[in-house]
């Protein structure tokens, strides 16, 4: 099976219980890393906005909640199962005729050049089967002077925390993960995804590749997490 097609089958399988394994294993900092990256996309004016592997919404709804009047937001993922829980949580927030959706790959964005201001991407481009690939595309569909903003975990640079890191995310995550889901595999894949995603530097420097330009990355939560910005 080609490996975008395991990627959806597994994120499939693991949506129903998604969110709430999400929020719990991280103690729910991973809303104030997206608070964060709110500041860097919400800017006052009325927006086209472009979430890519925007899994079960979070970050789709989070960006409908803070856009100006008249905003759009646009959320797009490989994986159905995913998606088909945003509409509801949507609904419930009141910001659901804010939002379209549509199945679609990262790395081949259905949309014309120049289409929106900010493209946004949370903890989804290590799954990318070409990163490169996937850069390239957020760059052509923002407009010129726009942004991406790009939030992914990273492994902690301080040698206990690190320990401390490993510790959880192979050992007690897996198990956790596969008593609530039924997918251990899933969530062996997950500790496996992040260590094998580029450092910051290396990082940088593909989405300067890409074209991008005042690129920087941010660590958020003792480098739990990075925050990637840059500029078209």
């Amino acid at each position: 099976m080609p490996q975008k097609e395991k990627i959806r089958d597994m994120f499939d399988g693991i949506a129903p219980s998604y969110d709430r394994l999400n929020h719990l294993m991280s103690l729910n900092v991973d809303k104030l890393w997206r608070r964060r990256a709110m500041r860097e996309i919400v800017d006052g004016t009325q927006q086209q906005l472009l979430d890519v592997a925007c899994g079960t919404g979070d970050s789709t709804i989070a960006m409908a909640r803070k856009a100006a009047l008249g905003s759009r937001v646009t959320g797009v993922d490989i994986s159905e199962g995913m998606m088909a829980l945003i509409m509801r949580k949507a609904a419930r927030e009141g910001v659901h005729d804010r939002i379209n959706l549509q199945a679609a790959d990262g790395e081949n964005l259905p949309f014309a050049e120049s289409s929106f201001h900010r493209v946004f991407c949370a903890f989804g481009i290590r799954n990318f089967e070409h990163r490169d690939k996937g850069l390239q595309e957020f760059y052509r569909v923002l407009k010129p002077g726009g942004k991406v903003v790009i939030l992914e975990l990273s492994e902690p640079r301080k040698r206990w925390f690190r320990m401390l890191y490993d510790l959880y995310f192979q050992h007690i995550l897996p198990v956790i993960g596969g008593l609530i889901s039924g997918q251990k595999a899933a969530y062996k894949y997950l500790p496996a995804s992040v260590k094998a995603f580029p450092v910051p530097v290396k990082f940088c420097a593909m989405m300067q590749d890409a074209g991008f330009t005042r690129v920087r990355a941010i660590s958020l939560s003792g480098g739990l997490c990075q925050m990637f910005v840059g500029e078209k």
